[in-house]
């Protein structure tokens, strides 16, 4: 199947894909890891060998990058990544790499054989400053559906429960952003390559409160 968008470099994109026939992608703590794990080292043009690296895997030279990484997001049957093409060719070299190392790893731990995403990855161009900041939100509120699956048509029912949710929430950046230290997984993100929305971690806590609360959201 081919994609209707050609990337270029120094834009921006919203990339995401599911797993086949909706079915998981994620079935334990240790499968969110993994694919955050391989979110580092393959942005990198040195090869690795999973086996000896993921013990320490943000200490691991991957060289130099191939994309820059601003925020990302998994949730159970699906993910979301927001990226920024550095080289020519960068993000497709990144995702094959990332799509075909969590597939192997995937496949050989639950004994299964045959795709695991659906087609090819999905990707839209960010191309206005408006639509890119509205990503930041889109992607780090995704986990709100898991508690309060209306909310996006209905509102929130329950602010509070739904902002400890998210505080809790360890499979995206959204710890990175909001001012919780998480060992060296803020490697993962290159937050100098995409604006300074949010200089300090209150104000992005402010911007999703926001969000939150705006009723049009999708």
């Amino acid at each position: 199947m081919t994609r209707n968008i050609d990337f270029s470099i120094g834009e921006f994109y919203h990339l995401y894909s599911r797993g086949v026939d909706k079915r998981s992608l994620f079935d334990d703590r240790y499968d969110y890891d993994h694919f955050i794990k391989l979110l580092y080292v393959c942005n990198g043009e040195i090869p690795f060998i999973a086996r000896n690296t993921l013990k320490d895997i943000f200490l691991c030279n991957r060289g130099e990058t191939t994309v820059e990484i601003g925020a990302y997001c998994l949730m159970p049957n699906h993910f979301h990544i927001l990226i920024r093409e550095k080289i020519d060719g960068g993000i497709s070299k990144f995702m094959q790499k990332l799509l075909t190392a969590y597939s192997h790893y995937f496949n050989k731990k639950y004994q299964r054989t045959g795709t695991l995403f659906e087609s090819r990855f999905k990707a839209k161009h960010a191309d206005t400053d408006e639509y890119l900041k509205y990503l930041f939100a889109y992607i780090h509120l995704n986990p709100v559906k898991l508690v309060e699956p209306l909310w996006k048509e209905k509102g929130i029912k329950d602010g509070v429960r739904a902002q400890e949710f998210l505080s809790q929430y360890a499979h995206s950046s959204y710890l990175d952003y909001s001012g919780v230290v998480l060992g060296n997984r803020g490697k993962i993100l290159d937050k100098a390559a995409f604006p300074d929305y949010f200089q300090e971690p209150k104000e992005f806590n402010a911007f999703l409160r926001d969000w939150l609360n705006y009723k049009d959201f999708a």
